[in-house]
């Protein structure tokens, strides 16, 4: 049966995932993956899930297993208002960050307008993006006479430890995209799944507390809790977060309510604190030893960054090395990564390539690192 005459029109704009793509035909323990953006194990809260079950479960009783508000539910969002120093009103819980992502694009774009992103940018916000059939357009390297491009409705960023490149916006970075927004009167919706993983360096004020009447700040608990809890949250202007309430509630009713329990107990009673600060000693250790393993067996002119913070490293190659057509090759030898290309909307800047360092097994990284050196190397002599 020919089934393509009952797709909608937004169906051919969908994005596959090349990361999804991966897991999807891998064994992950069978390899050294360096692809996905997976938090370490090492970091769920395994041992205190009896007794946050147990609690919520007694404290919350049948409450925990009901349908709860669209908005969330109140104990989650005022612990959050209090951390994000904002009003409940301005806290909108989520289905994870990534709904919040598409939601941003589901309430503000129609087919045909423009959002400025940064390059490298996200997969997923592109594959967001790309469904809702809006266009993407780099942001102009220097802010402070630009001009927005017709049809822009928002920026979108995200400044702390950006994925994939793991980079920072600096203090006046900052400042001029805020500028640039207010005016071309654009939105932002600043993306920050990463903000607390912070292994060095001084923390900068956020987007939206420079610009809080005009940004969409969507955070986390994938990497600083559980993935698999699926929860996120967003700080927001009331008239905003209103229609993201009207979405939501075509979307999934509300978010998980046993989840966001369980999150509010982990958060109020400090252990979410206590593992945060375990897992950026972790992590630090992590990425400190793929920076050191890279300036080991990588050939020269292979250059990469060294993030602050976050999960991710960002290689670039030279030229004619092509990080596309290098994959399957790569992945027969037992090395997974993604291909830098995917991150830019065009397709551009094939000699790069994304690391994660937070979810390989230690014994697996330096294996790992030395094998793909030696691909590139081999690459380089031909």
């Amino acid at each position: 049966m020919d089934y393509a005459r009952f797709f909608s029109d937004d169906v051919a704009s969908f994005l596959p995932s090349p990361v999804r793509e991966i897991f999807r035909k891998v064994d992950l323990s069978a390899i050294c993956s360096f692809a996905g953006g997976y938090p370490d194990a090492a970091t769920f809260p395994l041992r205190e899930m009896p007794e946050l079950t147990a609690r919520v479960l007694e404290k919350y009783g049948s409450r925990a297993l009901q349908y709860g508000a669209t908005q969330g539910v109140p104990e989650l969002r005022a612990l959050l208002a209090e951390r994000e120093g904002v009003s409940p009103d301005e806290v909108q819980i989520t289905t994870s960050s990534q709904q919040g992502i598409d939601v941003c694009a589901r309430i503000l774009l129609n087919p045909g307008d423009r959002v400025h992103v940064q390059e490298p940018t996200y997969l997923g916000a592109l594959q967001s993006l790309r469904a809702y059939r809006a266009e993407t357009v780099a942001l102009p390297a220097s802010l402070g006479d630009a001009r927005a491009v017709p049809g822009a409705k928002y920026i979108y960023v995200i400044p702390d430890f950006s994925n994939p490149s793991g980079e920072t916006l600096s203090l006046p970075e900052r400042e001029a995209l805020v500028d640039f927004a207010r005016r071309e009167d654009l939105l932002i919706v600043e993306d920050s799944p990463y903000r607390a993983l912070r292994y060095e360096g001084t923390p900068l004020p956020t987007l939206r507390s420079l610009a809080p009447e005009r940004t969409l700040y969507l955070g986390s608990f994938s990497k600083i809790f559980a993935p698999g809890f699926r929860l996120g949250w967003m700080v927001g202007p009331p008239e905003l977060l209103g229609k993201v309430y009207l979405c939501k509630q075509a979307l999934d009713l509300c978010p998980p309510v046993f989840d966001q329990y369980l999150a509010t107990e982990f958060l109020a009673s400090g252990a979410l604190d206590r593992n945060l600060a375990r897992s950026v000693e972790l992590y630090r250790g992590k990425r400190d030893r793929m920076c050191d393993l890279l300036a080991r067996y990588m050939p020269e002119g292979v250059r990469w960054t060294h993030p602050e913070g976050g999960l991710f490293l960002f290689v670039r190659l030279p030229e004619q090395i092509d990080t596309v057509a290098l994959y399957d090759e790569a992945l027969s030898a037992g090395v997974a990564y993604v291909a830098g290309s995917f991150f830019y909307p065009d397709g551009s800047h094939r000699n790069t390539m994304r690391l994660n360092f937070s979810f390989v097994a230690p014994e697996k990284m330096e294996p790992g690192i030395r094998l793909l050196a030696s691909l590139i190397r081999n690459k380089l002599s031909l």
